[in-house]
């Protein structure tokens, strides 16, 4: 398999060239800045795209690639400090626009990050939204099933809970109160006093005499 030769890594003027260049900045400032002929940096940028295109279908070696990147940007940072030390006011200030544009890209890249990963969130939160109504239109469809608490039948109540007596006991208590004198409910729990009278009514003459 035929292996495209490495591409020398630029030197500080070169790589600031290759920095303004993808910054969009004029090929003038960039001459300028730099103090390469124009033929020179474009076919240092020619270089630079074959370089780009060949690392797309050659097997590429990520820590060649971070050690090319970091003595680029260790290029440009060198050339920056020569330009912001130059006595030449023009130099100077092309080493600080090129400084604030990096800086303004730089920002950039970090908003563009945050916003990403909002985006991300957001559409994450989007399809929970969405898968949680639709199980609010099945449960009020009746197509998905209730939890078990809320289907399961209410306790009954036993007639006469508390007084020991059955329904019939009950109902007979109520007329025979009703016939004498005795207020009471149709439903519901009858008063002490009142039992206690129904059982004094009801016993036998032997059981009274004791």
């Amino acid at each position: 398999m035929p292996h495209t030769p490495a591409t020398p890594t630029p030197n500080a003027f070169e790589a600031t060239a290759l920095s303004m260049f993808y910054a969009d900045h004029p090929m003038g400032e960039i001459t300028e800045a730099t103090g390469l002929p124009e033929e020179e940096i474009t076919a240092l940028i020619a270089a630079q795209q074959r370089t780009f295109d060949a690392g797309e279908t050659a097997d590429t070696n990520p820590t060649a690639v971070d050690t090319e990147m970091n003595t680029i940007d260790g290029s440009v940072e060198q050339l920056l400090a020569w330009a912001e030390a130059h006595p030449a006011a023009g130099i100077r200030n092309k080493a600080a626009r090129v400084r604030g544009d990096l800086a303004e890209l730089t920002a950039r890249r970090a908003t563009d990050d945050a916003q990403r990963e909002a985006e991300e969130r957001v559409a994450k939160l989007k399809a929970e939204l969405e898968k949680a109504q639709e199980n609010l239109r099945a449960v009020k469809a009746g197509t998905h099933p209730a939890p078990a608490s809320a289907t399961a039948a209410p306790t009954p109540i036993r007639p006469g809970l508390g007084s020991g007596r059955t329904r019939e006991e009950l109902a007979a208590i109520r007329t025979w109160a009703r016939a004498n004198g005795h207020q009471v409910a149709d439903a519901g729990m009858i008063r002490k006093a009142v039992l206690e009278a129904y059982d004094a009514a009801h016993q036998t003459p032997a059981a009274r005499a004791s």
